[in-house]
């Protein structure tokens, strides 16, 4: 509690700096502005708040988020090209194995026949994406379930390369940072633009430029994901597991707790909410670059779940204060937007010493309250 009211303190302080600073910042655009960048950063630092309480960390989300991005262009723009549909077809394929394995489980097949009835699905999904894709459009709604689906088995294959292989994690994120990057560059030599079509602009309303009473939606869905998370993480048994795991993994497991599953879980959840962020920006920007789009967005995800309580060794952290973690950017951002004083060269040297400086802040506090 005491961190969490820190965070808070921390926020309403640049907030009064921004607000006070500079009168073009108090304009209700430049509110719904702000909302929605929180909306837009918060999204995939719920996601990394989440898995580094269970332990873990991703250093590819923001190249996963550029991947998934520069896909959703190709997929609304058109039409596909065989190559453009190889990773579509792998992770579609994928999907198929799980769908089929869980159906094959829940119906008390015995394992081995199990696997085998899983590989039907997993390779109709492949034939159908290599025979289908090529030269069409996909419509926004398919491409968006899709993309989840996709960013949802890169987790996947984070996890079962963690838990499984026994590989850091930070050594298996960090390549997927460079696959990730190189594989959104391959696909697309340039930037792509949003498409204006029915389907497009209705998809667009709804997750990002439409507004209820007075909030932009962007902001509401992040809410939402958040509410979700808060149930799983503070109001379940898996934000339990998840804790015990982050704080002391070996203790979980002679506990009985099957930690390989719950930390593959966590990765998962990572890596879909990441690619949420990509359909995100790609809405919300209306463009991607294959060689910017995310770009940096890893570190500021991580730095906003740490300065909103979570702990990088794991089993510390709320939602709540991931939350306000992540809102701490925006302010800062537009703080060197308005101040004619900082050049954009400067913008991330000062961005970073705020933050390392809140994080001093932070852990000096949390270490006096201990003591007391």
């Amino acid at each position: 509690m005491t961190r969490l009211l820190g965070v808070l303190l921390m926020v309403l302080l640049v907030y009064a700096v921004l607000m006070g600073s500079f009168p073009p910042a108090r304009s209700l655009r430049n509110h719904q502005t702000l909302a929605e960048r929180l909306g837009y950063y918060g999204i995939p630092t719920l996601g990394i708040g989440v898995l580094i309480v269970s332990g873990g960390i991703d250093l590819s989300i923001g190249s996963l988020l550029g991947l998934t991005a520069v896909y959703f262009g190709l997929l609304l723009n058109g039409p596909l090209s065989a190559r453009q549909t190889i990773p579509l077809a792998i992770c579609l394929g994928g999907d198929g194995v799980l769908l089929g394995s869980a159906l094959a489980s829940a119906a008390g097949v015995p394992r081995r026949i199990a696997v085998l009835l899983s590989l039907l699905p997993g390779a109709g999904l492949t034939w159908a994406c290599y025979r289908y894709l090529p030269g069409q459009h996909v419509p926004a709604w398919a491409a968006m379930l899709v993309l989840l689906g996709f960013a949802s088995q890169i987790g996947l294959f984070h996890g079962l390369l963690i838990t499984r292989l026994h590989l850091q994690p930070f050594l298996v994120t960090l390549c997927g940072l460079f696959m990730y990057r190189g594989l959104a560059r391959w696909l697309s030599p340039g930037a792509l633009a949003l498409p204006f079509d029915p389907h497009t602009t209705a998809l667009r309303a709804l997750l990002v430029s439409g507004r209820m009473i007075g909030f932009p939606h962007i902001l509401l869905w992040m809410a939402l994901v958040a509410l979700v998370l808060a149930v799983l993480l503070h109001a379940s048994v898996y934000g339990r597991y998840w804790f015990a795991i982050g704080n002391n993994e070996q203790a979980a497991r002679y506990a009985g707790i099957a930690t390989a599953r719950y930390k593959i879980a966590a990765y998962v959840i990572c890596s879909t909410l990441a690619g949420l962020g990509g359909l995100v920006f790609f809405l919300m920007y209306r463009n991607a670059t294959p060689s910017s789009a995310g770009s940096l967005l890893e570190l500021y995800a991580i730095t906003g779940a740490v300065l909103g309580g979570c702990n990088l060794r794991g089993g510390q952290g709320t939602i709540p204060g991931i939350v306000l973690g992540a809102a701490v950017l925006p302010l800062l951002q537009q703080i060197c937007t308005y101040n004619v004083h900082i050049g954009s060269d400067l913008e991330y040297t000062v961005i970073g010493g705020a933050l390392l400086l809140a994080t001093i802040v932070n852990e000096l506090v949390t270490q006096w309250s201990k003591r007391r």
